[in-house]
C-alpha cells in the first residue's frame, strides 16, 4: 500500500467509524447491528484469492476491523 492509500484508508475508517456512533447514539442502530456490519466488511477481506497481490493488505483489513469489534470503538455495550 502506499502512502496516499493509507491517508485514503485513515480518513474512510474515521468516516465509517463517526457514522457508525452516531447511528447508535441515535437509536437508529443497536450494538448487534453495527458487530453484524462490521463482521461483514471483515468478512470481504477473508475469501482473497490468491492471484490477488494485495492479499496481505486483505489479511491487515481483515485484523484491523477485528481488532475494533473486539476494542468496541464504535459500539456502547453498557
Amino acid at each position: 500500500m502506499n502512502y496516499s492509500m493509507d491517508i485514503q484508508g485513515a480518513a474512510a475508517l474515521s468516516i465509517c467509524e463517526s457514522t457508525l456512533i452516531c447511528l447508535g447514539d441515535l437509536g437508529i442502530l443497536g450494538a448487534a447491528d453495527i458487530v453484524g456490519i462490521l463482521e461483514d466488511a471483515k468478512s470481504a477481506h477473508v475469501a482473497v484469492p490468491v492471484q490477488v497481490s494485495s492479499q496481505t493488505d486483505h489479511q491487515a483489513v481483515h485484523n484491523l476491523i477485528d481488532r475494533i469489534i473486539k476494542g468496541g470503538n464504535a459500539l456502547k455495550l453498557d
